[in-house]
């Protein structure tokens, strides 16, 4: 399979700018793996096409408003993105923009007493170095604070790059971009496929018994870049941190001997799941994962998704056509073009069902 095999002509105006209000308003299509067509309703009905003996398994990951604007002594500005600890206490990996213009050791500065410290220039995957930098972050006035603190005061949510708009400060994106299920910081992207769930879907999920857990996965900043090259066996696929607890290991096994259908709450459940299996059962643990998961693979634990319309080219879309298949993908998402259905993160659903 290559790359040009999974492109679609997706017009500007369907890739949501704003989540759906109330966000279970958003529609909903149920696609069975095998023949028929598909159901198209509303997130809010999703219990009625489960089963009791199902279970679901949403990320808790909470996004950190991880984004953070300092400034040289040269007056210059320079963006951040904080995304993982690296190193001593304080320095965190971050993204850097411009990446060539600070130098080792310079101070930026976020505000009168917080500030950037430039430690190094780090190299990618790869060895290449571009726009990755170890960074010391510090509050003047509370040094023994940590990052995450300063980042939840001062910082801005690092919203997709295809949401047009700037974010929306403590109101309205510090909400709107965060699932119910946020627990654990750590991500620098959302869930999205939580983003649909309110009390209300969770409360009729549980009238009617219906199992769920939690797993962790840090979204990191390569679920919102595209595959770069043509031949899809020499992409290198990005790194995230995962944690899967001993009480999710027991929910899935507890399901899979009632005949239930393990379903995960986004690509993000999935691939935490499918990493942890790797060995060959499900077991409890916490690691990093670059499992690429596309047409051919095998599921250990996954039996369905529920999941956003995803981006042409995209690695998330490869993971639904390895449920789905390709052809038949695209050919759903072709449809849901015409009937001008809205994609990405703040978009509709869809469920995919054996």
């Amino acid at each position: 399979m290559h790359l040009s095999d999974l492109q679609f002509d997706l017009p500007p105006e369907l890739i949501a700018q704003e989540p759906a209000e109330p966000r279970d308003s958003a529609r909903l299509w149920i696609q069975h793996t095998g023949e028929g067509e598909g159901i198209q309703t509303r997130v809010a009905a999703l219990a009625d096409y489960l089963d009791p003996r199902d279970l679901l398994v949403f990320n808790n990951t909470r996004v950190l408003p991880a984004r953070l604007w300092g400034q040289r002594a040269s007056g210059g500005r320079v963006e951040l993105l904080f995304l993982e600890p690296a190193g001593s206490p304080g320095q965190w990996l971050a993204m850097v923009r411009p990446a060539k213009k600070p130098k080792p050791a310079e101070i930026l500065w976020i505000n009168e007493t917080v500030q950037v410290r430039m430690v190094e220039r780090v190299p990618d995957r790869n060895g290449e170095v571009g726009a990755y930098w170890r960074v010391q972050l510090e509050d003047l006035s509370a040094p023994s604070r940590g990052v995450e603190p300063i980042l939840e005061q001062y910082g801005e949510m690092p919203l997709p790059p295809y949401i047009q708009r700037p974010a929306g400060g403590a109101t309205r994106d510090r909400e709107h971009y965060q699932t119910m299920f946020a627990e654990i910081p750590g991500a620098v992207a959302a869930p999205t496929a939580g983003l649909h769930f309110t009390p209300a879907v969770l409360d009729s999920i549980q009238r009617k018994a219906i199992a769920t857990t939690h797993i962790t996965l840090h979204v990191g900043l390569g679920t919102f870049l595209p595959i770069q090259v043509e031949d899809l066996d020499a992409h290198v696929m990005h790194e995230e941190r995962f944690h899967v607890s001993e009480e999710t290991v027991q929910a899935v096994q507890a399901c899979k001997a009632r005949g239930g259908r393990v379903i995960a709450v986004g690509t993000t459940s999935a691939r935490a799941l499918e990493a942890a299996s790797r060995g060959g059962s499900l077991k409890a643990g916490e690691g990093r994962t670059d499992l690429f998961i596309r047409p051919g693979y095998s599921f250990s634990v996954v039996d369905g998704l529920f999941t956003n319309f995803h981006l042409p080219g995209s690695t998330l879309l490869l993971l639904v056509s390895a449920l789905l298949g390709r052809e038949r993908l695209l050919d759903l998402y072709e449809q849901a073009i015409g009937k001008r259905w809205r994609f990405f993160s703040y978009g509709d659903a869809m469920l995919v069902l054996p």
